[in-house]
């Protein structure tokens, strides 16, 4: 699922609220945007496998139901899960003290009910109403964030590294959700793979800003999430820049003919998306300026649906 951080949480006083407190513990627009991802891939699989006349291929909003509903419980499983084993952390940055659990407006009993029930539920829907492929890309994707990232936040930036799997994960839900049940297969496409190129290399820009942005608070609970031991230096910068450099003709992959997603079309969009992310990065190297970070980071929350949604409409034409 998406790694991507909370940037704000709530500093003033204000009442105590169940819907709100769920709304926060859930990360519900963090796990919309993973929902996003998904649901827009699974159309443009969808769209991909009508150009062939060996498929009878319909538009099936039941399966895109259960993906929406699946998705989301597996990404609040994720979520819930990341806030109980950092509760003791999240007392100590300023980003995330104000949280339920941190504030004990949650109980812990709550919180792992809620965290349970969404992954198992979660996971059982995206294998018995979608297919078996699916249920086991979310499964791993859960374990992965929830047992693996989270906990190696703390020990070393290679984090982000092993975040980026779950991370990228659900443009290959959503493409496998669609091509597994019309193939009937468990092999996951080169065309599948190609999106999960993509979002894996989107996550290295796009996290490390918002590490940029909240280095000293991540400093400290004693994270480790920028590429550099020295921080917010020109190494980290570099970097940075560099993975950003690499996003643009992996983000093209799909537009290959090998893969076959979209054509020529789609990539000069593509393209410009990507240059539109670079524009920032290389101008946090020359600087180091925090403001720099924060339009990366607001070109990286625009890029990856624009993207997206490039490849989608180019099935259409």
């Amino acid at each position: 699922m998406f790694k991507s951080a909370s940037l704000t949480s709530v500093t003033k006083d204000r009442a105590p609220s169940l819907l709100g407190d769920l709304k926060e513990f859930t990360k519900l627009r963090l796990a919309v945007l993973v929902v996003f991802s998904a649901t827009i891939t699974y159309v443009t699989a969808l769209k991909y496998y009508q150009k062939f006349p060996l498929y009878n291929v319909e538009f099936d909003w039941i399966s895109i139901l259960w993906l929406c509903i699946g998705g989301m419980l597996v990404t609040i499983g994720s979520n819930g899960f990341n806030q109980i084993f950092e509760r003791d952390l999240d007392k100590l940055m300023d980003r995330t003290k104000n949280r339920p659990l941190p504030t004990q407006r949650m109980s812990l009993t709550l919180a792992w009910s809620i965290s349970v029930l969404s992954g198992i539920i979660g996971v059982f829907i995206l294998w018995f109403k979608l297919n078996i492929l699916t249920g086991i890309l979310g499964l791993t994707s859960l374990i992965l964030y929830s047992f693996v990232y989270t906990p190696l936040k703390q020990r070393s930036s290679w984090a982000v590294f092993i975040g980026a799997f779950p991370g990228a994960a659900p443009p290959l839900i959503g493409w496998a959700a669609c091509e597994s049940s019309v193939l009937e297969s468990m092999i996951i496409s080169p065309a599948a793979l190609s999106l999960f190129c993509l979002q894996f290399m989107w996550q290295f820009p796009h996290f490390w800003a918002i590490a940029w942005r909240c280095h000293d608070d991540y400093q400290k609970a004693g994270f480790f999430l920028l590429p550099s031991p020295g921080g917010k230096d020109t190494k980290s910068a570099f970097q940075i820049l560099l993975y950003t450099l690499f996003m643009i003709p992996i983000a093209m992959l799909p537009c290959f003919p090998d893969f076959g997603i979209a054509g020529f079309t789609a990539s000069i969009f593509v393209l410009a998306f990507g240059i539109i992310m670079l524009y920032p990065a290389l101008m946090l190297f020359k600087t180091l300026e925090e403001k720099w970070a924060t339009k990366l980071m607001f070109a990286s929350f625009i890029y990856l649906p624009l993207v997206l949604l490039a490849l989608l409409a180019d099935q259409y034409y």
